[in-house]
């Protein structure tokens, strides 16, 4: 991962159907936008696991919570749209 791009953290556990499902829809936003993915199992990180449980899929952007269980395409993009777009040059 670029430390100077945006990234989107998904958080994610390994056997989620949904899970998989988001991360495959969002990766074409994010690379659109030029964004990273992180994904993060809560199964491997206790406090992830207490704070989110049964809320997984959760795709967040630092501490802001875009959308959970589905992607919602809609705020993504809004959401992206007030970041500038990175250089292609």
């Amino acid at each position: 991962m670029n430390a100077d791009r945006q990234r989107f953290t998904v958080l994610s556990r390994q056997w989620c159907h949904l899970c998989h499902v988001l991360v495959d829809a969002l990766q074409p936003i994010a690379d659109e936008y030029g964004w990273d993915i992180e994904v993060l199992d809560v199964d491997e990180h206790p406090a992830l696991e207490a704070r989110w449980g049964e809320w997984v899929p959760v795709l967040l952007h630092g501490d802001h919570e875009l959308c959970h269980y589905h992607l919602d395409e809609a705020v993504v993009r809004a959401y992206c749209s007030v970041f500038p777009l990175e250089s292609r040059a």
